[in-house]
Protein backbone atom coordinates (compact mmCIF):
# COMPACT_ATOMS: atom_id res chain seq x y z
CA UNK A 1 0.00 0.00 0.00
CA UNK A 2 1.19 3.36 -0.42
CA UNK A 3 2.93 6.14 1.95
CA UNK A 4 0.26 7.54 4.59
CA UNK A 5 1.27 10.82 5.64
CA UNK A 6 -0.45 12.61 3.01
CA UNK A 7 -3.68 11.48 4.87
CA UNK A 8 -5.69 13.99 6.31
CA UNK A 9 -6.33 13.05 9.77
CA UNK A 10 -9.30 13.92 11.92
CA UNK A 11 -8.84 16.74 14.11
CA UNK A 12 -9.86 18.61 17.11
CA UNK A 13 -12.31 21.33 17.25
CA UNK A 14 -9.40 23.78 18.93
CA UNK A 15 -7.04 23.32 15.95
CA UNK A 16 -6.42 27.37 15.69
CA UNK A 17 -5.75 27.64 19.46
CA UNK A 18 -2.96 26.72 22.18
CA UNK A 19 -3.44 23.42 24.02
CA UNK A 20 -5.66 23.47 26.98
CA UNK A 21 -4.23 23.52 30.46
CA UNK A 22 -6.38 20.11 31.19
CA UNK A 23 -3.68 17.01 31.53
CA UNK A 24 -3.66 15.25 28.02
CA UNK A 25 -1.03 11.79 27.71
CA UNK A 26 2.16 12.43 25.81
CA UNK A 27 4.46 10.15 23.89
CA UNK A 28 7.99 11.56 24.77
CA UNK A 29 7.35 12.24 28.69
CA UNK A 30 5.86 14.80 30.26
CA UNK A 31 6.73 18.35 28.84
CA UNK A 32 5.68 21.08 29.99
CA UNK A 33 4.13 23.81 26.84
CA UNK A 34 3.33 27.75 27.11
CA UNK A 35 0.46 29.73 25.77
CA UNK A 36 0.25 29.73 21.72
CA UNK A 37 1.97 33.15 20.07
CA UNK A 38 -1.27 34.39 17.77
CA UNK A 39 -4.05 32.01 17.75
CA UNK A 40 -6.08 32.80 15.06
CA UNK A 41 -9.73 34.15 15.39
CA UNK A 42 -13.02 32.54 14.29
CA UNK A 43 -14.23 34.89 12.04
CA UNK A 44 -13.97 38.16 10.29
CA UNK A 45 -13.68 41.28 10.84
CA UNK A 46 -15.91 44.49 9.07
CA UNK A 47 -19.43 44.29 7.05
CA UNK A 48 -20.46 42.63 4.86
CA UNK A 49 -20.06 43.82 1.02
CA UNK A 50 -21.73 43.15 -1.86
CA UNK A 51 -18.71 42.10 -3.98
CA UNK A 52 -17.77 39.54 -0.85
CA UNK A 53 -21.49 38.72 -1.30
CA UNK A 54 -20.84 37.87 -4.70
CA UNK A 55 -17.60 36.07 -4.06
CA UNK A 56 -19.73 33.71 -1.78
CA UNK A 57 -22.27 33.10 -4.35
CA UNK A 58 -19.46 31.97 -6.87
CA UNK A 59 -16.49 31.50 -4.90
CA UNK A 60 -17.19 27.74 -4.83
CA UNK A 61 -15.74 26.98 -8.08
CA UNK A 62 -15.99 28.37 -11.46
CA UNK A 63 -17.36 24.75 -12.88
CA UNK A 64 -20.59 25.77 -11.13
CA UNK A 65 -22.43 28.11 -9.22
CA UNK A 66 -24.54 25.74 -6.77
CA UNK A 67 -21.75 23.88 -3.95
CA UNK A 68 -20.73 20.73 -4.61
CA UNK A 69 -22.00 18.50 -1.57
CA UNK A 70 -23.76 15.70 -3.43
CA UNK A 71 -22.82 12.65 -0.72
CA UNK A 72 -20.45 9.67 -2.47
CA UNK A 73 -22.20 7.48 -4.42
CA UNK A 74 -24.56 9.89 -5.89
CA UNK A 75 -25.10 10.79 -9.24
CA UNK A 76 -22.17 12.59 -9.59
CA UNK A 77 -19.42 10.36 -8.69
CA UNK A 78 -21.11 7.66 -10.92
CA UNK A 79 -20.83 10.45 -13.75
CA UNK A 80 -17.15 10.82 -12.68
CA UNK A 81 -16.15 7.13 -12.67
CA UNK A 82 -18.03 6.72 -15.59
CA UNK A 83 -16.33 8.95 -17.50
CA UNK A 84 -13.01 7.62 -16.33
CA UNK A 85 -13.88 4.53 -17.62
CA UNK A 86 -15.10 6.14 -20.87
CA UNK A 87 -11.53 7.22 -21.11
CA UNK A 88 -10.02 4.29 -20.28
CA UNK A 89 -12.36 1.87 -22.65
CA UNK A 90 -11.17 4.63 -25.55
CA UNK A 91 -7.40 3.54 -24.30
CA UNK A 92 -7.74 0.48 -25.19
CA UNK A 93 -9.53 0.20 -28.29
CA UNK A 94 -7.86 2.78 -29.92
CA UNK A 95 -4.12 3.17 -27.89
CA UNK A 96 -2.43 5.73 -30.08
CA UNK A 97 -5.75 7.95 -30.03
CA UNK A 98 -5.98 7.96 -26.34
CA UNK A 99 -2.49 8.69 -26.26
CA UNK A 100 -3.27 12.00 -27.73
CA UNK A 101 -6.62 12.67 -26.78
CA UNK A 102 -6.35 11.54 -23.13
CA UNK A 103 -6.01 15.01 -21.48
CA UNK A 104 -9.28 16.13 -23.26
CA UNK A 105 -10.87 13.04 -22.73
CA UNK A 106 -9.65 13.88 -17.95
CA UNK A 107 -10.48 17.40 -18.68
CA UNK A 108 -14.11 16.49 -20.17
CA UNK A 109 -14.50 14.20 -17.20
CA UNK A 110 -12.92 16.85 -14.38
CA UNK A 111 -15.63 19.30 -15.85
CA UNK A 112 -18.75 17.01 -15.53
CA UNK A 113 -17.72 15.51 -12.28
CA UNK A 114 -17.55 18.68 -10.71
CA UNK A 115 -20.83 20.11 -12.36
CA UNK A 116 -22.76 17.03 -11.30
CA UNK A 117 -21.53 17.46 -7.96
CA UNK A 118 -23.67 20.95 -7.52
CA UNK A 119 -27.28 21.21 -8.11
CA UNK A 120 -28.81 19.35 -5.14
CA UNK A 121 -28.74 21.73 -2.75
CA UNK A 122 -32.05 20.52 -0.61
CA UNK A 123 -30.59 17.00 -0.16
CA UNK A 124 -28.30 17.30 2.88
CA UNK A 125 -30.79 18.95 4.86
CA UNK A 126 -28.83 21.47 6.78
CA UNK A 127 -30.37 24.35 7.97
CA UNK A 128 -28.32 27.97 7.25
CA UNK A 129 -26.08 28.44 10.23
CA UNK A 130 -25.57 31.74 12.06
CA UNK A 131 -22.75 33.83 12.20
CA UNK A 132 -21.54 32.71 15.51
CA UNK A 133 -22.45 28.95 14.46
CA UNK A 134 -19.58 28.62 11.61
CA UNK A 135 -18.29 25.16 11.47
CA UNK A 136 -14.94 24.23 12.73
CA UNK A 137 -12.56 21.80 10.97
CA UNK A 138 -13.22 19.22 14.13
CA UNK A 139 -16.63 19.51 13.41
CA UNK A 140 -16.09 18.51 9.92
CA UNK A 141 -13.99 15.76 10.93
CA UNK A 142 -17.03 14.24 13.37
CA UNK A 143 -19.69 14.75 10.93
CA UNK A 144 -21.27 14.57 7.87
CA UNK A 145 -18.45 16.09 5.64
CA UNK A 146 -21.08 17.15 2.53
CA UNK A 147 -23.24 18.27 5.26
CA UNK A 148 -20.59 20.16 6.70
CA UNK A 149 -19.69 22.26 3.90
CA UNK A 150 -23.28 23.01 2.48
CA UNK A 151 -23.85 24.67 5.98
CA UNK A 152 -20.42 26.44 5.74
CA UNK A 153 -21.49 28.00 2.25
CA UNK A 154 -24.54 29.01 3.61
CA UNK A 155 -23.06 30.63 6.38
CA UNK A 156 -20.42 32.65 3.90
CA UNK A 157 -23.06 33.91 1.77
CA UNK A 158 -24.43 35.30 4.99
CA UNK A 159 -21.35 36.31 6.12
CA UNK A 160 -19.03 36.66 3.52
CA UNK A 161 -16.06 38.24 5.64
CA UNK A 162 -16.02 35.48 8.09
CA UNK A 163 -12.02 34.46 7.27
CA UNK A 164 -12.05 31.48 9.52
CA UNK A 165 -14.56 30.07 7.49
CA UNK A 166 -13.10 30.35 4.47
CA UNK A 167 -9.81 28.84 5.25
CA UNK A 168 -11.94 25.87 7.32
CA UNK A 169 -14.43 25.06 4.03
CA UNK A 170 -10.89 25.26 1.81
CA UNK A 171 -9.57 22.06 4.46
CA UNK A 172 -12.90 20.73 4.30
CA UNK A 173 -12.71 21.05 0.19
CA UNK A 174 -9.22 19.41 0.26
CA UNK A 175 -10.43 16.26 2.64
CA UNK A 176 -13.21 16.05 0.01
CA UNK A 177 -11.23 15.48 -2.65
CA UNK A 178 -9.55 12.58 -1.18
CA UNK A 179 -12.11 10.77 0.56
CA UNK A 180 -13.93 11.02 -2.43
CA UNK A 181 -11.14 10.77 -4.81
CA UNK A 182 -11.78 13.98 -6.80
CA UNK A 183 -8.75 16.03 -7.57
CA UNK A 184 -11.34 18.39 -8.95
CA UNK A 185 -11.83 20.03 -5.49
CA UNK A 186 -8.40 21.36 -5.04
CA UNK A 187 -8.60 23.96 -7.46
CA UNK A 188 -11.42 24.95 -5.44
CA UNK A 189 -9.64 24.24 -2.12
CA UNK A 190 -7.23 26.60 -3.35
CA UNK A 191 -9.59 29.63 -3.96
CA UNK A 192 -11.38 29.26 -1.18
CA UNK A 193 -8.07 29.29 1.37
CA UNK A 194 -6.65 32.52 -1.20
CA UNK A 195 -9.82 34.16 -0.05
CA UNK A 196 -9.27 33.61 3.63
CA UNK A 197 -5.86 34.95 2.72
CA UNK A 198 -7.43 38.24 1.03
CA UNK A 199 -9.06 39.05 4.31
CA UNK A 200 -6.77 38.48 7.02
CA UNK A 201 -3.29 38.42 5.47
CA UNK A 202 -0.84 35.66 7.52
CA UNK A 203 -3.79 34.29 9.10
CA UNK A 204 -2.56 30.56 10.45
CA UNK A 205 -5.22 28.70 9.90
CA UNK A 206 -5.31 29.58 6.12
CA UNK A 207 -1.55 28.95 6.12
CA UNK A 208 -2.10 25.63 7.44
CA UNK A 209 -4.94 24.62 5.09
CA UNK A 210 -2.33 25.84 1.84
CA UNK A 211 0.02 23.02 3.38
CA UNK A 212 -2.26 20.79 4.03
CA UNK A 213 -3.66 21.80 -0.01
CA UNK A 214 -0.12 21.28 -1.12
CA UNK A 215 0.91 17.96 0.51
CA UNK A 216 -2.58 16.35 -0.68
CA UNK A 217 -1.11 17.79 -4.36
CA UNK A 218 2.24 16.28 -3.95
CA UNK A 219 3.91 19.41 -3.38
CA UNK A 220 6.09 18.47 -0.72
CA UNK A 221 8.31 20.98 -0.40
CA UNK A 222 5.33 24.03 -0.71
CA UNK A 223 3.98 22.13 1.89
CA UNK A 224 6.69 22.90 4.53
CA UNK A 225 6.80 26.31 3.41
CA UNK A 226 2.66 27.04 4.13
CA UNK A 227 3.17 24.93 7.06
CA UNK A 228 6.75 26.63 8.14
CA UNK A 229 4.92 30.22 7.76
CA UNK A 230 2.00 28.71 9.97
CA UNK A 231 3.65 27.88 12.94
CA UNK A 232 5.38 31.13 12.68
CA UNK A 233 1.94 32.62 12.95
CA UNK A 234 0.92 30.64 15.83
CA UNK A 235 3.66 27.60 17.05
CA UNK A 236 0.45 25.59 18.69
CA UNK A 237 -1.35 24.61 15.12
CA UNK A 238 -1.77 21.29 15.02
CA UNK A 239 -2.40 21.17 11.01
CA UNK A 240 0.75 22.60 10.44
CA UNK A 241 2.92 20.81 13.22
CA UNK A 242 1.18 17.64 11.33
CA UNK A 243 1.81 18.44 7.70
CA UNK A 244 5.22 19.41 8.55
CA UNK A 245 5.58 16.19 9.87
CA UNK A 246 4.52 14.63 6.30
CA UNK A 247 6.45 17.24 4.16
CA UNK A 248 9.73 15.99 5.53
CA UNK A 249 9.12 12.29 5.59
CA UNK A 250 7.96 12.43 2.04
CA UNK A 251 11.15 14.29 1.37
CA UNK A 252 13.46 11.83 2.70
CA UNK A 253 14.60 14.30 5.41
CA UNK A 254 13.32 11.12 8.28
CA UNK A 255 15.80 12.98 10.60
CA UNK A 256 13.89 16.05 10.57
CA UNK A 257 10.83 14.73 10.59
CA UNK A 258 11.72 12.40 13.78
CA UNK A 259 12.18 15.93 15.56
CA UNK A 260 9.47 17.54 13.81
CA UNK A 261 7.56 14.22 15.28
CA UNK A 262 8.86 15.18 18.79
CA UNK A 263 7.97 18.80 18.72
CA UNK A 264 4.62 18.49 17.49
CA UNK A 265 3.83 15.95 20.56
CA UNK A 266 5.66 18.60 22.63
CA UNK A 267 3.00 20.92 21.62
CA UNK A 268 0.09 19.30 20.69
CA UNK A 269 -0.11 15.25 21.21
CA UNK A 270 -3.41 13.64 20.26
CA UNK A 271 -4.12 11.42 17.38
CA UNK A 272 -2.90 13.16 14.89
CA UNK A 273 0.36 13.67 15.98
CA UNK A 274 0.79 9.78 17.56
CA UNK A 275 -0.14 8.60 14.12
CA UNK A 276 2.40 10.48 12.60
CA UNK A 277 4.84 10.22 15.11
CA UNK A 278 4.32 6.07 14.63
CA UNK A 279 4.93 6.43 10.82
CA UNK A 280 8.26 7.78 11.79
CA UNK A 281 9.42 4.90 13.57
CA UNK A 282 7.89 2.58 11.29
CA UNK A 283 10.26 4.04 8.41
CA UNK A 284 13.15 3.36 10.46
CA UNK A 285 12.60 0.01 11.07
CA UNK A 286 11.09 0.52 14.56
CA UNK A 287 7.91 -1.57 14.84
CA UNK A 288 7.77 -2.14 18.36
CA UNK A 289 7.31 1.52 19.07
CA UNK A 290 5.32 2.13 16.31
CA UNK A 291 2.61 -0.54 17.38
CA UNK A 292 2.88 0.93 20.93
CA UNK A 293 1.88 4.18 20.13
CA UNK A 294 -0.64 3.02 17.50
CA UNK A 295 -2.20 1.35 20.50
CA UNK A 296 -2.51 4.13 22.99
CA UNK A 297 -4.03 6.32 20.82
CA UNK A 298 -6.37 4.07 19.59
CA UNK A 299 -7.21 3.64 23.32
CA UNK A 300 -7.42 7.44 23.75
CA UNK A 301 -9.38 8.09 20.20
CA UNK A 302 -13.42 8.11 20.97
CA UNK A 303 -14.60 9.65 18.20
CA UNK A 304 -15.63 7.60 15.26
CA UNK A 305 -13.02 9.20 12.53
CA UNK A 306 -10.32 8.76 15.13
CA UNK A 307 -11.14 4.74 15.58
CA UNK A 308 -11.30 3.93 12.04
CA UNK A 309 -8.24 6.02 11.16
CA UNK A 310 -5.99 4.59 13.98
CA UNK A 311 -6.96 1.04 13.75
CA UNK A 312 -6.72 1.17 10.05
CA UNK A 313 -2.78 2.45 10.50
CA UNK A 314 -2.53 -0.43 13.18
CA UNK A 315 -4.39 -3.25 10.42
CA UNK A 316 -1.57 -1.99 7.77
CA UNK A 317 1.36 -2.39 10.05
CA UNK A 318 0.42 -5.72 10.87
CA UNK A 319 0.00 -6.85 7.31
CA UNK A 320 3.29 -5.36 6.31
CA UNK A 321 4.74 -7.81 8.68
CA UNK A 322 2.95 -10.31 7.47
CA UNK A 323 0.10 -10.99 10.54
CA UNK A 324 -3.01 -11.04 8.49
CA UNK A 325 -4.93 -12.38 11.45
CA UNK A 326 -4.10 -9.13 13.37
CA UNK A 327 -4.54 -6.98 10.49
CA UNK A 328 -8.26 -8.29 9.93
CA UNK A 329 -9.33 -7.50 13.37
CA UNK A 330 -7.83 -3.84 13.67
CA UNK A 331 -9.62 -3.12 9.67
CA UNK A 332 -13.01 -4.89 11.73
CA UNK A 333 -12.67 -2.40 14.26
CA UNK A 334 -12.24 0.49 12.16
CA UNK A 335 -14.97 -0.66 9.86
CA UNK A 336 -17.14 -0.72 13.13
CA UNK A 337 -16.29 2.35 13.60
CA UNK A 338 -17.09 3.65 10.06
CA UNK A 339 -18.25 1.09 7.86
CA UNK A 340 -17.70 3.41 4.55
CA UNK A 341 -13.76 4.50 5.73
CA UNK A 342 -12.58 3.11 2.16
CA UNK A 343 -8.61 2.75 3.73
CA UNK A 344 -10.01 0.09 5.90
CA UNK A 345 -12.38 -1.47 2.88
CA UNK A 346 -8.72 -1.87 0.78
CA UNK A 347 -6.77 -2.76 3.78
CA UNK A 348 -9.13 -5.63 4.70
CA UNK A 349 -9.03 -6.62 1.07
CA UNK A 350 -5.61 -6.90 0.77
CA UNK A 351 -5.43 -9.10 3.61
CA UNK A 352 -8.11 -11.32 2.91
CA UNK A 353 -6.24 -11.94 -0.24
CA UNK A 354 -2.60 -12.58 1.55
CA UNK A 355 -5.29 -14.38 3.79
CA UNK A 356 -6.18 -17.13 0.89
CA UNK A 357 -9.21 -16.04 0.74
CA UNK A 358 -9.27 -14.59 -2.51
CA UNK A 359 -13.02 -14.26 -3.32
CA UNK A 360 -13.90 -11.92 -0.66
CA UNK A 361 -10.79 -9.58 -1.54
CA UNK A 362 -11.93 -9.72 -5.36
CA UNK A 363 -15.39 -8.83 -4.15
CA UNK A 364 -14.24 -6.54 -1.81
CA UNK A 365 -11.75 -4.49 -4.34
CA UNK A 366 -14.47 -4.39 -6.68
CA UNK A 367 -16.59 -2.52 -4.50
CA UNK A 368 -13.85 -0.43 -3.33
CA UNK A 369 -12.81 0.92 -7.05
CA UNK A 370 -16.57 1.16 -8.69
CA UNK A 371 -16.66 4.10 -6.27
CA UNK A 372 -13.10 4.95 -5.94
CA UNK A 373 -10.88 4.12 -8.75
CA UNK A 374 -7.77 4.91 -7.28
CA UNK A 375 -3.90 3.77 -8.61
CA UNK A 376 -3.50 1.35 -5.34
CA UNK A 377 -6.81 -0.62 -4.95
CA UNK A 378 -7.17 -0.75 -8.98
CA UNK A 379 -3.73 -2.32 -9.28
CA UNK A 380 -4.51 -4.55 -6.71
CA UNK A 381 -7.45 -5.72 -8.14
CA UNK A 382 -5.87 -6.43 -11.88
CA UNK A 383 -3.61 -8.38 -10.30
CA UNK A 384 -6.08 -10.49 -8.02
CA UNK A 385 -7.80 -11.15 -11.70
CA UNK A 386 -4.33 -11.94 -13.52
CA UNK A 387 -3.43 -14.35 -10.12
CA UNK A 388 -7.04 -15.98 -10.60
CA UNK A 389 -6.80 -16.54 -14.36
CA UNK A 390 -10.13 -17.46 -15.28
CA UNK A 391 -11.44 -17.08 -18.32
CA UNK A 392 -11.84 -12.92 -18.84
CA UNK A 393 -9.73 -12.11 -16.35
CA UNK A 394 -6.51 -10.89 -18.30
CA UNK A 395 -9.38 -8.38 -19.84
CA UNK A 396 -10.42 -7.45 -16.58
CA UNK A 397 -7.24 -6.78 -15.19
CA UNK A 398 -6.29 -4.91 -18.43
CA UNK A 399 -9.38 -2.50 -17.69
CA UNK A 400 -7.81 -1.63 -14.09
CA UNK A 401 -4.75 -0.74 -15.33
CA UNK A 402 -6.06 1.47 -18.02
CA UNK A 403 -8.35 3.28 -15.64
CA UNK A 404 -4.74 3.76 -13.67
CA UNK A 405 -3.87 5.94 -16.78
CA UNK A 406 -7.36 7.56 -16.70
CA UNK A 407 -7.00 8.51 -12.71
CA UNK A 408 -3.38 10.10 -13.26
CA UNK A 409 -4.69 12.18 -16.22
CA UNK A 410 -7.52 13.60 -14.31
CA UNK A 411 -4.85 14.25 -10.96
CA UNK A 412 -2.62 16.27 -13.09
CA UNK A 413 -5.85 18.60 -14.25
CA UNK A 414 -6.22 19.11 -10.77
CA UNK A 415 -3.03 20.22 -9.87
CA UNK A 416 -1.67 16.62 -8.16
CA UNK A 417 1.87 15.52 -9.08
CA UNK A 418 1.15 12.16 -10.00
CA UNK A 419 4.77 10.79 -10.87
CA UNK A 420 5.10 8.47 -7.83
CA UNK A 421 1.93 6.43 -8.80
CA UNK A 422 2.26 6.85 -12.46
CA UNK A 423 5.84 5.21 -12.21
CA UNK A 424 4.64 2.42 -9.72
CA UNK A 425 1.72 1.57 -11.84
CA UNK A 426 3.32 1.52 -15.00
CA UNK A 427 6.30 -0.42 -14.51
CA UNK A 428 4.81 -3.54 -13.75
CA UNK A 429 1.51 -2.70 -15.84
CA UNK A 430 2.18 -0.34 -18.63
CA UNK A 431 4.53 1.86 -20.41
CA UNK A 432 7.93 1.34 -19.02
CA UNK A 433 9.83 4.04 -20.50
CA UNK A 434 6.79 6.40 -19.25
CA UNK A 435 7.68 4.75 -15.67
CA UNK A 436 11.48 5.74 -15.89
CA UNK A 437 10.13 9.10 -16.67
CA UNK A 438 8.06 9.75 -14.39
CA UNK A 439 10.38 7.84 -10.74
CA UNK A 440 13.50 10.51 -12.03
CA UNK A 441 11.26 13.31 -11.93
CA UNK A 442 10.10 12.41 -8.89
CA UNK A 443 13.37 11.06 -7.84
CA UNK A 444 14.84 14.75 -8.71
CA UNK A 445 11.83 16.50 -6.55
CA UNK A 446 12.13 14.32 -3.05
CA UNK A 447 14.50 11.75 -2.12
CA UNK A 448 12.31 9.19 0.00
CA UNK A 449 12.87 5.82 0.52
CA UNK A 450 9.32 5.33 -1.61
CA UNK A 451 10.54 7.41 -4.54
CA UNK A 452 14.59 5.31 -4.53
CA UNK A 453 12.57 1.98 -4.78
CA UNK A 454 10.37 3.04 -8.11
CA UNK A 455 13.32 4.36 -9.51
CA UNK A 456 15.31 1.22 -8.95
CA UNK A 457 12.42 -0.81 -10.22
CA UNK A 458 11.88 1.17 -13.12
CA UNK A 459 16.13 1.32 -14.05
CA UNK A 460 15.10 -2.85 -13.56
CA UNK A 461 12.33 -3.09 -16.46
CA UNK A 462 14.12 -1.29 -18.62
CA UNK A 463 17.01 -3.22 -18.46
CA UNK A 464 19.71 -1.07 -16.63
CA UNK A 465 19.91 -3.46 -13.60
CA UNK A 466 23.66 -1.85 -12.53
CA UNK A 467 22.03 1.73 -12.19
CA UNK A 468 19.03 0.29 -10.29
CA UNK A 469 21.28 -1.23 -7.50
CA UNK A 470 22.31 1.61 -5.57
CA UNK A 471 18.75 2.92 -5.20
CA UNK A 472 17.67 -0.42 -4.42
CA UNK A 473 19.73 -0.55 -1.47
CA UNK A 474 19.12 3.12 -0.69
CA UNK A 475 14.99 2.18 -0.60
CA UNK A 476 15.79 -0.92 2.39
CA UNK A 477 18.77 1.14 4.29
CA UNK A 478 16.70 2.84 6.75
CA UNK A 479 15.48 -0.26 8.33
CA UNK A 480 11.82 -0.16 7.33
CA UNK A 481 10.48 -3.48 6.78
CA UNK A 482 8.77 -3.62 3.45
CA UNK A 483 8.54 -6.87 1.80
CA UNK A 484 8.09 -4.85 -1.52
CA UNK A 485 11.27 -3.21 -1.61
CA UNK A 486 13.12 -6.11 -0.24
CA UNK A 487 11.23 -8.24 -3.60
CA UNK A 488 12.66 -5.98 -5.72
CA UNK A 489 16.22 -5.31 -4.60
CA UNK A 490 16.49 -9.20 -4.68
CA UNK A 491 15.32 -9.35 -8.40
CA UNK A 492 17.42 -6.47 -9.01
CA UNK A 493 20.40 -7.80 -7.52
CA UNK A 494 19.82 -11.34 -9.35
CA UNK A 495 20.25 -9.70 -12.26
CA UNK A 496 23.09 -8.01 -11.72
CA UNK A 497 24.87 -11.27 -11.26
CA UNK A 498 24.71 -11.31 -7.00
CA UNK A 499 23.09 -14.19 -6.46
CA UNK A 500 24.19 -14.89 -2.91
CA UNK A 501 22.46 -11.12 -1.99
CA UNK A 502 19.26 -12.01 -4.26
CA UNK A 503 18.28 -15.24 -1.96
CA UNK A 504 19.14 -13.43 0.79
CA UNK A 505 16.67 -10.59 0.40
CA UNK A 506 13.87 -12.44 -1.72
CA UNK A 507 14.01 -14.77 1.29
CA UNK A 508 13.45 -11.91 3.75
CA UNK A 509 10.52 -10.32 1.69
CA UNK A 510 8.91 -13.74 1.74
CA UNK A 511 9.32 -14.12 5.48
CA UNK A 512 8.58 -11.22 6.38
CA UNK A 513 5.03 -10.22 4.81
CA UNK A 514 4.38 -13.97 2.22
CA UNK A 515 1.60 -12.22 0.69
CA UNK A 516 2.84 -8.84 -0.48
CA UNK A 517 1.44 -8.78 -3.73
CA UNK A 518 -1.00 -12.21 -5.50
CA UNK A 519 1.87 -11.81 -8.57
CA UNK A 520 4.99 -10.15 -7.35
CA UNK A 521 4.98 -12.68 -3.88
CA UNK A 522 4.60 -15.77 -6.57
CA UNK A 523 7.60 -14.53 -8.63
CA UNK A 524 9.74 -14.26 -5.78
CA UNK A 525 9.24 -18.01 -4.54
CA UNK A 526 9.58 -18.55 -8.17
CA UNK A 527 13.40 -16.71 -8.47
CA UNK A 528 14.21 -18.27 -5.26
CA UNK A 529 13.33 -21.70 -5.87
CA UNK A 530 15.66 -21.30 -9.40
CA UNK A 531 18.47 -19.50 -6.89
CA UNK A 532 18.48 -22.36 -4.03
CA UNK A 533 19.04 -24.95 -7.32
CA UNK A 534 21.75 -23.27 -8.73
CA UNK A 535 23.87 -23.73 -5.48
Amino acid sequence: MPPRTTDSTPERRDDDRAPSTDPEPRITGEREGGAAAGAGADSGKGADSTSDARHAETGFGAEHTTPPHAPAGDDGTDQRVAAMRRAADGGRRWRALHMAGCAVLLAVAVTGGAVAFGGQDGGSGVDAVSAAGALSPGDLARGDLDAGIASLQKHLRAQPRDFGSWSTLGVAYVEQARTKGDPSRYPQAERALRRSLELEPGNDRALAGQAALAAARHDFPGALNHADRALKQNPYNERALCTRIDALVELGRYDDAAKAADTADDRRPGVPVFTRYAYVHELRGDVRTARAVLERALGSASAPADVAYVATALGQLAWNQGEYKTALGHYARALAADDAYLPALEGRARAQASSGDRAAAVTGLEQVVARFPLPGPLVALGELYEDRGADGDRAKAGDQYALVDAWTALARAGGVNADLDSAMAAADHGDKKEALRSARAEWDRRRSVHTADALAWALHVNGRDEEALPYARRATATGYRNAVFLYHRGVIERAAGDERAARTHLKAALDLNPGFSPLGAREARTALKDLEGNR
